[in-house]
């Protein structure tokens, strides 16, 4: 056991109750070790797939905490056991990744670093701009704790460093690389993100489902000619932009107006010069749902509007839009209705009733952390974390900066709150499900 996990373990055997004392625990443990822990990963990002020092670091951390870890999960993935007596199997995901983006937060320990990206092969900016250095440091102070706890629970915890959530790639690619066959299949999975629209501190948790999504491409042929002659061509620009518009009706006018569905165009690429009329025009898409059969009707949606403005267009069959769907798709994050009672109940009665609300999710962001829980399904709960000081929103409410949102340059959070509420809470809900009775 190492001497800060020691201390902990002292610290908390002086406590008459853990409960009463586990916020004290957490905080000194920021103090003396998260709080530079979490400045060098917000220092030190890096893109999905290429997280090799993260790993390393969540590596040696998790070890150090007594936990058995084996790298190169799926990649770059970390998965770390502790077992200890009989009991349930426990799995807590933290994604670790960073984004291609520069820092501009004007924060003192803003990012400077730069890494080749591996899709582009270009050198780039990279940053912190969807708050994982917090999940990550979390889970460091979830492991000491728990480590430092032993003898009030039982079973098996399991600690998962997920690589490539941005591109949604690294939960699919640790189940491909057999994580269930090589670790066991967990009887709960739990997973937390930070959130710059919840006030710092605050543990949102709901049965409203978080959004899944699919990437869709469209390809348009058209027929180029002179601009001075359009006559003689077939514009895919104008076809293009009658399918943008023809597409905005998916959500107005086929959706229930109370199912939720997002149909974005992202990216429209066509031509080259003022006055050449391009013979193609590439369209990007992002969908959103929270269902099944929302997706159909988007999906179906999307390919019946391209093809057939193209054929109003005057398009051959042969040369009617292409319509594809990526791999990148991912489901919908529908957390259990029974263990999200439960956990909301432990996490009320541990923290305070001001320290859990219920808020659904406003927007429709989506990610792969339910490739860990379906196939077979396992009892999840995803939550957020507050990471916006209220003054921040009582100032943006008064005409001042507006909060930055995840993927901007400007994005921030503010760590100690939500880094001390990440630990306690997924503390609570691990302990609410393997701590002894």
């Amino acid at each position: 056991m190492s001497k800060s996990i020691a201390g902990l373990l002292a610290l908390l055997l002086s406590a008459s109750s853990m409960a009463q004392n586990l916020s004290a625990v957490v905080q000194k443990d920021y103090d003396q070790h998260l709080e530079g822990l979490f400045d060098y990963f917000h220092r030190n990002p890096e893109l999905s797939t290429v997280e090799h020092e993260t790993a390393r670091r969540m590596a040696l951390e998790l070890s150090l905490a007594g936990f058995e870890v084996t790298e190169g999960v799926g990649g770059t993935g970390v998965v770390a056991i502790m077992e200890n007596g009989e009991g349930p199997l426990v799995m807590m995901r933290a994604d670790m990744d960073g984004l291609p983006v520069e820092e501009k937060s004007g924060l003192p320990n803003a990012s400077r670093a730069q890494q080749k990206d591996p899709i582009t092969g270009n050198m780039v900016y990279t940053m912190h701009a969807c708050g994982h250095d917090v999940h990550i440091t979390s889970l460091v102070g979830t492991a000491r704790l728990m480590s430092a706890q032993k003898d009030r629970w039982k079973g098996t915890l399991m600690l998962v460093v997920q690589p490539a959530e941005e591109r949604v790639l690294g939960a699919q690619a640790m189940r491909d690389d057999d994580i269930w066959g090589r670790f066991g299949t967990p009887d709960y999975a739990l997973a937390f993100h930070v959130s710059s629209s919840d006030v710092a501190g605050i543990i949102n948790v709901s049965e409203s489902p978080y959004a899944g999504a699919d990437t869709v491409d469209i390809v348009i042929h058209g027929v180029g000619a002179h601009g001075a002659s359009p006559h003689r061509g077939k514009d895919p620009i104008v076809l293009g932009s009658q399918i943008v518009l023809a597409l905005q009706t998916l959500v107005s006018r086929e959706l229930a107006p109370r199912d939720p569905g997002v149909v974005t165009v992202g990216s429209f690429h066509a031509g080259t010069k003022h006055n050449i009329i391009s013979d193609q025009a590439h369209l990007q898409i992002t969908v959103r749902n929270t269902s099944a059969e929302t997706r159909e009707i988007l999906l179906s949606g999307i390919k019946r509007i391209a093809e057939n403005m193209g054929r109003v267009a005057g398009l051959p069959d042969d040369k009617l839009p292409e319509v594809t769907v990526s791999n990148e798709s991912v489901p919908p994050t529908v957390n259990d209705a029974a263990l999200t009672r439960r956990l909301k109940q432990a996490w009320t009665e541990a923290m305070g009733d001001a320290a859990v609300v219920d808020i659904p999710p406003k927007g429709m962001g989506a990610e792969d952390f339910p490739f860990f829980t379906v196939n077979p399904d396992i009892a999840s709960v995803y939550w957020a974390i507050g990471g916006t000081p209220q003054a921040d929103f009582e100032a943006e409410k008064a005409g001042g900066p507006p909060v930055p949102s995840h993927h901007s340059p400007l994005f921030k959070i503010s760590p100690e709150p939500a880094v001390t509420a990440g630990v306690e809470s997924t503390v609570v809900a691990l302990m609410e499900l393997m701590g002894e009775t």
